[in-house]
């Protein structure tokens, strides 16, 4: 058991315990925001590099791009969320050392993913990049750029850990310069890599996969160098694993990492079901859906911010705070959505006609925006609401209202249009009551449930039991 420290705050610690909530969720969550653009921009820049091989090679790491973002988005918002969660859950109880202790099992939980993934990656590679539609050349490069990024799993899935876990301890900004600085090296590395250029060999897409490794291996390095060094309050350094730390990364992450994986299945689905109407319809659906995906980054930026903010209070019990928290925190992220969510309803030819100047290609995807847009900032709430679930370790039923999205967009939508013969925009309704049950579900998900804390400390077992209406009661025995 870890040695308890005092519980007096920092400055930093205690406008996150007392201070005005909203200036703080921004503060903590414009690094991730940055971050999360950056590294979205990384990756259409070496697509645009692979691009000048051919249609096979961007068609061979097009196939390899769901199963890595699946990868990156369980590190970093599964997994990733469980850790930072309970880094931010013992900071706030004042367990200093189960706090550092927490970070070196983020590592081993890191190794054991990192190489579970390299493992299913080379066993199970051709098969599903086949089943994805890969043949010829294009599975080829498939299988070449899978075979290299995958090799470099681990590093990645370190670089995720130990950057969550500082986030939870507050420190959102060393993660930031790392890994924003990191770009400064991939960059020009990926097409020296891709061409060799210079003393560089030409490796072909084989690069690119090089390139993002060497950036992550170097991301990962740096982490580790600060977390050793006497700059963080958050220390690395080794020490007995213990199931009970585990579980309190695990409990919330794993749960997490099966919601990730949901998200992934409904787009697959959805876009299924929308290729039965054709490519203009596809490719409109296509086009209309990055809107989605654009908000990501804000989203999970106030996010891992409310992660942060909501287990620190829950931690040091103020769990009226830790509420406010996760409601001031969806309401940022409605508030983002739902401008972006207007305009898109109002005026769906402007985001279109950016990327295809097809009428029908344009009317498909307009389709598809004034139908489910005006629904982001409902997902946006519920979202925010997930993620402060992750910090109160009450995240089952979260899931399972993402669960139940799923459920409604992609299985019912699917099969409404391949066995019931439904139209498309039956299908984006379909969608878009998905939105509205999850954001409901999710709601109800936070307000019902009690959060709860168990704390050993001192030798006893503290037991603090929180109702919904924030009263609490403590309760002490002899432990042992």
């Amino acid at each position: 058991m870890g040695r308890v420290t005092s519980n007096a705050p920092t400055s930093d610690r205690r406008s996150l315990l007392a201070g005005p909530i909203i200036p703080a969720i921004m503060r903590l969550s414009i690094p991730t925001v940055l971050v999360l653009v950056v590294q979205t921009s990384v990756g259409a820049a070496e697509t645009y590099f692979v691009s000048f091989l051919g249609t096979d090679a961007v068609a061979g790491v097009t196939l390899v791009f769901p199963v890595l973002m699946l990868m990156q988005m369980m590190s970093n918002g599964g997994i990733g969320g469980g850790t930072a969660a309970a880094v931010a859950r013992a900071i706030g109880a004042g367990r200093r050392d189960d706090a550092d202790a927490l970070v070196w099992h983020s590592v081993v939980i890191a190794w054991v993913f990192g190489i579970l993934f390299t493992t299913l990656a080379f066993s199970l590679g051709s098969v599903l990049y086949r089943s994805m539609g890969g043949e010829g050349d294009a599975l080829n490069a498939a299988l070449t750029y899978s075979a290299v990024v995958f090799s470099g799993a681990v590093p990645i899935w370190v670089t995720a850990l130990l950057s969550s876990a500082l986030r939870g301890a507050g420190n959102p900004k060393v993660p930031a310069i790392v890994i924003i600085s990191g770009t400064f090296i991939l960059l020009p590395l990926s097409p020296a890599l891709i061409f060799g250029w210079g003393p560089f060999p030409n490796m072909g897409v084989a690069g690119g996969g090089v390139a993002v490794v060497v950036y992550y291996l170097i991301a990962a390095l740096a982490l580790v160098s600060y977390l050793r060094s006497g700059r963080s309050t958050l220390r690395l350094r080794i020490v007995r694993l213990e199931r009970r730390l585990f579980s309190e990364i695990l409990g919330v992450g794993l749960l997490s990492a099966i919601g990730t994986i949901q998200v992934n299945l409904s787009v697959v689905f959805v876009t299924a079901a929308v290729g039965h109407f054709g490519i203009d319809a596809l490719a409109g659906y296509g086009i209309a859906s990055r809107l989605d995906y654009l908000q990501i980054p804000v989203i999970f930026g106030v996010g891992t911010a409310i992660v942060t903010m909501v287990g620190l209070n829950i931690g040091a019990g103020q769990v009226e705070r830790a509420r406010r928290v996760a409601w001031l925190g969806a309401a940022l992220a409605f508030g983002f959505s739902a401008v972006v969510g207007i305009v898109a309803t109002a005026w769906p030819w402007v985001w279109m006609r950016l990327f295809t100047g097809s009428f029908e290609v344009v009317a498909q995807g307009s389709l598809y925006l004034t139908t489910v847009a005006p629904f982001y900032p409902v997902v946006a709430f519920g979202l925010a609401l997930y993620f402060a679930s992750q910090g109160a370790k009450r995240v089952l039923l979260p899931v399972l209202a993402g669960t139940m999205r799923m459920v409604i967009a992609a299985f019912i939508g699917w099969a409404t249009v391949e066995w019931m013969g439904a139209d498309l925009p039956t299908l984006y309704a379909i969608v878009a009551l998905s939105a509205i049950i999850y954001g409901i579900l999710s709601t109800i998900a936070v307000y019902w449930p009690k959060w709860e804390k168990v704390e050993l400390q001192g030798g006893r077992d503290r037991e603090f039991r929180y109702a919904t209406d924030g009263t609490s009661k403590n309760t002490s025995r002899i432990a042992g």
